[in-house]
Parts: structure tokens; C-alpha cells; sequence
């Protein structure tokens, strides 16, 4: 009987410690499957959506029977040229839409990675690119990882439809081809830097504000401290340089330019952009992927990355409240009037 009992005690010990084991594998299994889970590819052809769009209104002056007809020919058509359309070329179409952190150059990374183990020599990449800038350590590894297109000498075409300025000519000289509409605002080859410093507002209020350092240069300028003409001569000569480097880079991607007239910091339209050949052509990117649909297959990629309830929120949040700033903004500008 004392036998029994110590063998229920040892097999119950056993099934708690397989149950544990199980339920740590499950969690595990569960993580895994959930970080899977936070990035989403979505794939589309265009070409498919914009016959599926002409059919919606061909079907709306068609009567039944001709738009039958039309469809069924249409079907035959496809079928037939099914096996040409495999070879023709694929033009794979990426967005990228700027913050100053350039926050979604990770994600465009991981889009190039995965197009470059599918891509063909025939194959080209176009990127719709919006962005007037940011940091010049987050736009340099945005634009690096266009830059691998290069290097895998993947044709790669850039269409600006509003703004590409700054960090985002950075990515945009990148391309083999760059479109821009013909009042894109381009350019902005400088580096700016501004801050407040409130040394003296705390000064008068009797509030000291230590900076310490280990290193001549590790702060040159700062908010409360008090700046001296050394830091901020050695903070130009380091704006100085980052522009010489921003410079060497558009020159490398477009010799053609005279990198003196166009890197002072100006800004240009499209038409005007053209003339100094920071852009090669004038066009929208919608025209540029219909005329691309007339002898390649175009697709849309895009991985998104599935973000927290509170995060989406916050971000519809935000985009709500840009929309209505953007709303206002041109009323608040506008000059009182009496009536």
C-alpha cells in the first residue's frame, strides 16, 4: 500500500512536470507564431485591378449581352496569351512616405530583400517617394538601401508626385530614373541645424546648469548650457562636413550635375528641377505604371507591420489631426477682413 502511494506521488510529479514543459512549448510555439504575425506582405497586380476597373465601366454603357460577349472574348484573349505574359517583365512598385526618422526604411529594407532573391535582369523596381527630409543618419540608411538595387544592377526608377527634399533626394538620386511632376518641390541639398538655449533664462532665475564632459568635442552646443564660440564653430565644421558628404553622395548617384549650383540648400519645381537635371523627366507616377502595364507586369508589394491597438489609435489620432491642421492652416494665413 506504501508502494502504491509513493508511485501515484512519483507519477503525479511526472504529468506536472510533462504539463509544464507542454505549456512552455505552447507559449514559445505562441510567440513565435506572433512575431511571424507582425509583418504582413500584401501583393497586388496592377495590371489585374486596372482591367477589373475598365470592366466596372464598360459594364456601365454595355448592354448584358455585349458585355457578355466582351468578357468571354476578353477571357480567351487572356488565356491564350497566359504563357507570353509569364515572360514579359515584372515592374515591382514600392511607397515610401517620410518622417523625419524615415521610419519605415527598415521595412523598405526588408521589401528589397526579399524582391532581390526574385528579381530578373529584364525586372525593375519603382518607388513612390514622398518626403521633404529628416535626420541625416536616418535618411542615409533609407537611401542605402536603395542603393542595393544599384549594386545588383536592378533598374530602379523614382517618381516624385509632391516632394522629395533633402533626406528624400537623398533616396531619390538614387535611381537610374528619376520622374517628378512639374511642380514636385526637389532638392534641398544642405544640412540645417537649430536649437534654443535658455543659459541665460536660467541664469537670471539663479538656477545653475552643469555640463560635464570627458572629450573636447562631446557636446559642442547645448540647451541649458552656456555655449561657447569653440563648440560652435566646431558644430558648423560638423554641419560642414555632413554637407560634403550628403554632396559626394548626389554626385555619385547623378554626375551629370553641377553639384556647386544645385547643393546651397534651394529648393526647385519639377519643371525647374528638370533644367538642372536633378530629375531626367516630367510625369506622374500613375502615368508612368500605365504606360509600364503596356509591356510589363506591374505589382504592388508592400509589408506592413501589424502595430498594438493603442498604436493605431494613436496614429489615426494624428493623421485626423494633421488633416484638419492642413485644413485651417491657409484660412488662419488668410488676412481679417471686415465685412
Amino acid at each position: 500500500m506504501e508502494l502504491l502511494g509513493e508511485y501515484l506521488v512519483f507519477l503525479l510529479k511526472t504529468l506536472t512536470l510533462l504539463a509544464g514543459l507542454g505549456l512552455l512549448v505552447v507559449i514559445l510555439v505562441s510567440v513565435q507564431r506572433s512575431r511571424m504575425q507582425q509583418e504582413q506582405l500584401e501583393v497586388e497586380s496592377l495590371n489585374e485591378h486596372h482591367e477589373a476597373m475598365q470592366d466596372a465601366l464598360q459594364e456601365q454603357w454595355l448592354d448584358a449581352k455585349a458585355f457578355k460577349q466582351m468578357l468571354k472574348a476578353k477571357h480567351k484573349k487572356d488565356k491564350q496569351q497566359q504563357q507570353e505574359r509569364a515572360e514579359r517583365p515584372r515592374v515591382f512598385v514600392l511607397d515610401f512616405k517620410g518622417d523625419l526618422d524615415a521610419g519605415r526604411a527598415p521595412l523598405l529594407g526588408r521589401e528589397i530583400s526579399l524582391l532581390l532573391a526574385l528579381l530578373r535582369p529584364q525586372d525593375e523596381v519603382v518607388v513612390r517617394l514622398e518626403s521633404a527630409g529628416g535626420f541625416v543618419h536616418s535618411y542615409g540608411h533609407a537611401a542605402a538601401q536603395l542603393q542595393r538595387l544599384r549594386e545588383r544592377d536592378i533598374r530602379l526608377t523614382v517618381c516624385v508626385d509632391r516632394v522629395a527634399a533633402s533626406g528624400g533626394y537623398m533616396m531619390a538620386c538614387t535611381a537610374h530614373t528619376l520622374l517628378a511632376t512639374p511642380f514636385a518641390v526637389i532638392g534641398s541639398i544642405g544640412v540645417v541645424a537649430e536649437l534654443p538655449n535658455f543659459h541665460r533664462l536660467l541664469k537670471s532665475h539663479e538656477v545653475d546648469y552643469e555640463v560635464l564632459t570627458a572629450g573636447e568635442y562631446k557636446r559642442t552646443l547645448t540647451l541649458f548650457g552656456e555655449n561657447t564660440e569653440e563648440g560652435r564653430s566646431k558644430f558648423l565644421q560638423d554641419l560642414e562636413q555632413a554637407h560634403q558628404l550628403f554632396k559626394s553622395w548626389v554626385q555619385g548617384c547623378r554626375p551629370q550635375l553641377n553639384i556647386d549650383q544645385v547643393a546651397k540648400g534651394e529648393v526647385w519645381y519639377g519643371e525647374q528641377a528638370l533644367a538642372l537635371q536633378l530629375v531626367d523627366r516630367l510625369c506622374t507616377s500613375e502615368a508612368y505604371l500605365l504606360e509600364r502595364m503596356q509591356e510589363a507586369e506591374v505589382f504592388k508589394v508592400q509589408l506592413k507591420k501589424r502595430e498594438p491597438l493603442a498604436e493605431r489609435i494613436a496614429g489615426q489620432a494624428a493623421a485626423v489631426l494633421e488633416k484638419r491642421l492642413l485644413a485651417w492652416w491657409p484660412k488662419l494665413q488668410a488676412p481679417f477682413t471686415r465685412r
